[in-house]
């Protein structure tokens, strides 16, 4: 399916307008990692939890080499909150459990690259999220002609390269939006 819909939304941002302003969605923006005629899939990238990497690693009892860098660990969404995500550039097909939304971003929820990780071997970008956000056939469309979401097409170095705080305001800006002049009331001429 991937490409086969010009209204197909998989590597895309979603960004939360003002209106929608309840729970985990109250501000957010999220990355598009599936999206078809059974709904769609992605992960919340802006939310950081009180939550680090290592301390992942030492729940699941995951060795850790000396000098590998602690992560902060995001809520992906309200979906398996108990489950990990781990979203990298990756060009390669090495993980158990992976889904591959272009060419080079891959989605892997399984436990070998947390391994990986751990040891100082995976993917050198990634995020790593607890959760994902997902809809049901045609709730997003019918979210986003309710004006709750404003979407736009996904830049990767907003994704890895940007610091979790800094991506809404960098992504609204590349449209040339101030996120703090909008408004919850949509007009209607």
């Amino acid at each position: 399916m991937e490409g086969s819909s010009s209204s197909c939304l998989r590597d895309h941002f979603l960004l939360a307008m003002p209106g929608l302003d309840e729970g985990i969605f109250s501000g957010s923006f999220t990355y598009i990692c599936e999206h078809g005629e059974a709904g769609a899939m992605g992960l919340v990238i802006n939310q950081a939890l009180d939550l680090s990497l290592h301390e992942i690693f030492e729940h699941l009892d995951i060795p850790v080499r000396a000098g590998v860098p602690d992560r902060e660990v995001l809520a992906g969404g309200p979906v398996q909150i108990d489950h990990g995500f781990v979203l990298h550039r990756d060009d390669r097909e090495r993980w158990d459990s992976t889904l591959k939304i272009t060419s080079n971003i891959r989605l892997t929820t399984s436990q070998d690259i947390l391994k990986a990780l751990a040891a100082g071997d995976g993917p050198e970008d990634f995020l790593v999220t607890l959760g994902y956000a997902g809809w049901s056939a045609g709730q997003l469309e019918e979210e986003i002609a309710g004006n709750s979401w404003l979407t736009l097409p996904a830049d990767q170095e907003i994704i890895f390269g940007t610091a979790c705080e800094e991506r809404v305001a960098r992504a609204a800006s590349s449209l040339g939006i101030d996120m703090n002049l909008l408004t919850a009331e949509a007009g209607h001429a």
